[in-house]
């Protein structure tokens, strides 16, 4: 029986554990990347290792999220940031340098690497044919340290693409297409391979427009073949050498296969508030909008701006609509500005923003109020615009072009025939944002440069033999890390400070849960299916664990959110029977009797409502390995009893 893509990948980088679903498997990383927004919080725990080098292949910290510097806590967090890069072996993306995941995809992308990144989103690199997973800031930092990552032996699905994309529909369309069938829970648990004759018609800029938002499934990633495709676009980075070549056996088996003809598609949208709330642009209609925005590491690549822009050229948006447009690079930014386009861009009324995440985060341009803001980015849950009832849609540059124009939801292919935009033989080559750490001989002497701003990582202590807590907070399903944890400009500059984030701390439910918390003393959290999806922030394990969260009990949970409640010390249990969520009320008091020993031996686990008078049974979802980390208190905890060991 032959192999799949991520199949080779994973055998090629096992360190432990057997290739067999549901499995823990412990796999060597070759590269990682930090953003800005995880990545203080990251360096303090690589810091806290005391492991004076990183040990991975490269490791790149970006600044992309929070370079809105309103006060002094952004910018105390890149210059930290930076001391720490140049001082243990890291290569710093200055701010203005661009997105993380775009860059990464020009710059340090390998075929048949593995990379982990603190963003959901750095599945982006398996359009280049990388095995690319967003993970915690521990897991990362413990990668960096030279440990394995750990995951759960995934399932794989086949999307086998026929034919080739029509005019004015887009790779954006591809996978709210996939959305659609699979939903936000369709992924869990999974890799996505793309493969099929489709595959050569796209390019790797569409193809890491597909793998970024597959993030958006939750799946552990997706991945497209290292082809002649990829080959070309290495070369025109000046990167050739990198390429290898990566496509599945003709013998692989797959635990599913879905086939999509890219021929019958069309413009499509993910409607308010859920990326997998798809209809057409026709079944929308033409209805009024006011904001569009373009750009977010999904849609910022050359080729996207540059449809954009012809789409834009001798031009005015409409009147009502405010249009900003970010490309997602230096690199993008500049060829832009060399051929004119940048010009056709504002010429026709566009706000062009700095190379960053900006509004795909909540760090400005949010919508007026009741707002319809069409955005090219991917994700639209309720509120992470900051209109709290904007209604955002997400979109292809090409859609939110046209409609840009009209003032309505509009379909591009009422403009006639299509425009080709080549790939570049040539991208332009300026690495000058991008500093080297220092020689090894030289790290001694760098000093670390910390901000008042930055607090240390909250404490936890081993597994107590008996939790008994009152269930202080309930919540439905798909409950996002953006809920649990807010964005935005007012609270993402905090992200260092754990015990200011804690203000803010599932305000999105319940405003008055973190002064609960701190009446209490310590909880639990009841969740829905799909608990803790969206981004990889461990904030939103981080920030509970400081209000004294002992468990979460859930219908069901997003795989890295899970990961990252184990990793902070909380204990994350599913319903052995999903009925048993209805018996349990807010502020109900709850036991875990004897739950040391349960995690200990993996036996049964009971939960006593002592409200009610009742019991339930409870499964933990941990690995073996995980159970270990609890019973430590966490990953930190543990790293450092093995290290003393």
């Amino acid at each position: 029986m032959g192999y799949t893509i991520a199949q080779k990948i994973i055998r090629e980088h096992l360190l432990s554990g057997e290739m067999e679903v549901g499995n823990d498997i412990g796999l060597r990383i070759d590269q990682t990347l930090t953003q800005d927004a995880t990545g203080t919080m990251a360096y303090l725990e690589f810091e806290a290792m005391g492991v004076p080098r990183v040990k991975t292949e490269r490791s790149v910290a970006y600044i992309d999220h929070n370079t809105l510097q309103t006060g002094f806590e952004n910018a105390d967090d890149h210059r930290f940031i930076q001391s720490v890069a140049k001082k243990h072996g890291i290569y710093f993306s200055r701010p203005g340098n661009g997105i993380c995941h775009q860059v990464h995809l020009e710059r340090f992308g390998i075929p048949g690497k593995t990379l982990i990144g603190s963003d959901s989103h750095t599945p982006t690199g398996g359009g280049i044919g990388m095995l690319a997973m967003g993970a915690g800031g521990l897991d990362v930092a413990v990668a960096m340290g030279g440990g394995p990552y750990y995951i759960t032996m995934p399932k794989m699905v086949r999307i086998n693409l026929t034919g080739k994309l029509s005019d004015w529909v887009s790779a954006k369309d591809v996978i709210l297409e996939v959305l659609r069938r699979m939903t936000v829970k369709g992924g869990v648990g999974k890799i996505i391979e793309y493969g099929g004759e489709g595959v050569a018609t796209l390019t790797v800029p569409e193809r890491a427009t597909i793998t970024n938002m597959g993030a958006e499934l939750g799946a552990t990633t997706s991945i497209f073949p290292s082809d002649d495709v990829t080959k070309a676009f290495l070369k025109a980075q000046c990167r050739e050498q990198d390429w290898v070549e990566l496509k599945a056996d003709p013998d692989a088996v797959y635990d599913e296969v879905l086939e999509i003809d890219l021929s019958k598609l069309t413009p499509m949208a993910a409607c308010p508030h859920m990326p997998d709330n798809i209809k057409t642009i026709d079944e929308i209609g033409k209805k009024k909008i006011d904001q569009v925005l373009i750009g977010s590491c999904t849609n910022s690549s050359y080729l996207d701006l540059m449809r954009v822009a012809a789409i834009l050229k001798g031009k005015t948006v409409h009147p009502d609509v405010s249009l900003g447009i970010a490309p997602g690079s230096k690199q993008v930014y500049n060829m832009l500005a060399e051929n004119g386009a940048l010009a056709d861009l504002i010429a026709a009324g566009a706000r062009i923003l700095e190379s960053a995440c900006g509004p795909c985060i909540g760090m400005g341009q949010s919508p007026n109020s009741n707002g319809i803001s069409l955005r090219t980015f991917n994700r639209n849950f309720e509120g992470r615009s900051g209109t709290a009832n904007g209604q955002v849609y997400l979109v292809s540059p090409e859609t939110a072009a046209v409609s840009a124009l009209t003032g309505v939801f509009t379909n591009p292919q009422e403009l006639g025939s299509g425009i080709e935009i080549p790939m570049p033989e040539q991208f332009l080559i300026n690495d000058n944002m991008v500093i080297a750490p220092a020689p090894v001989e030289e790290m001694d002497s760098v000093e670390i440069l910390r901000g008042p701003n930055i607090k240390e990582f909250p404490a936890s202590g081993p597994l107590e033999e008996q939790i008994t807590a009152k269930a202080l907070l309930k919540v439905g399903d798909n409950i996002t890390t953006d809920h649990i944890m807010p964005a935005g400009a007012k609270i993402l500059p905090y992200r260092s400070n754990i015990p200011y984030l804690s203000n803010f701390c599932f305000a999105v439910c319940d405003e008055a849960f973190p002064q609960r918390c701190r009446d209490e003393g310590k909880g639990m959290v009841i969740g829905g299916a799909n608990y803790g999806q969206g981004s990889s922030r461990e904030h939103a394990a981080l920030v509970p664990l400081y209000l004294g969260i002992k468990a979460v009990i859930a219908k069901s949970f997003a795989r890295i959110h899970c990961a990252n409640l184990a990793n902070a010390g909380i204990l994350p249990f599913t319903f052995q029977n999903e009925a048993d969520y209805d018996t349990i009320d807010q502020m109900d008091e709850l036991q875990l009797p004897d739950i040391r020993t349960a995690i200990q031996n993996g036996s049964k686990v009971v939960l006593r409502n002592l409200t009610k008078g009742t019991e339930i049974e409870l499964e933990p979802v941990l690995t073996d390995r995980q159970r270990e980390l609890v019973l430590a208190g966490g990953l930190l905890n543990y790293t450092r009893e093995q290290s003393e060991k």
